[in-house]
C-alpha cells in the first residue's frame, strides 16, 4: 500500500502551493521522516514530474469538471489531493480506479472538510469516466 506514500506526495503539493514550487528540502526531509523506501519515492517523484509537466492540463480538468467551483475557489488541501488522483487515473495504468479514490476520500476525511471527500471522489470519478469514453 501506498498510503504513507500519498500522504506524503499530498503534504509536499500542499506546500508547494504556497511556495510557488515544490521544496526540495521539505520532500527529502518527508520521505526521510516518513521511511518511505525506494519504490515509495519513485512513486512521488514520477507524480511530482506529472503534476510539474501537465500542470495546466490537470488544472484545465479542475476546471471542466469542479462546475460552479473555479479552481481559485477549491480548498488547497482538496487541490493536492485532486492533482494526485488526477496523476493516477491519467498516467498509471498499473493503480486500479478504486484504489485512487478510496486513498484520495481517506487523506481528505483526515485533511480536510468534512463535505471534501465526497466532492473529491464526485471530481475524480467525473474523470475517470471521461478517461473511459476516449
Amino acid at each position: 500500500m501506498r498510503t504513507v506514500a500519498r500522504e506524503t506526495l499530498f503534504k509536499i503539493i500542499y506546500a508547494a502551493q504556497f511556495n510557488g514550487a515544490v521544496d526540495g528540502e521539505l520532500k527529502t526531509a518527508l520521505y526521510k521522516a516518513n521511511e518511505l523506501n525506494g519504490d515509495d519515492i519513485a512513486y512521488c517523484d514520477r507524480v511530482l514530474k506529472i503534476i510539474e509537466d501537465h500542470g495546466s492540463e490537470l488544472i484545465g480538468l479542475l476546471d471542466k469538471h469542479s462546475i460552479s467551483f473555479p479552481e481559485k475557489r477549491i480548498f488547497p488541501s482538496d487541490k493536492s489531493i485532486l492533482m494526485i488522483g488526477f496523476a493516477e487515473i491519467l498516467y498509471f495504468d498499473d493503480i486500479p480506479r478504486k484504489v485512487t479514490f478510496n486513498e484520495a476520500a481517506n487523506i481528505a476525511s483526515k485533511y480536510s472538510s468534512a463535505k471534501s471527500a465526497t466532492f473529491i471522489s464526485g471530481i475524480l470519478s467525473a474523470v475517470a469516466g471521461g478517461v473511459d469514453n476516449v
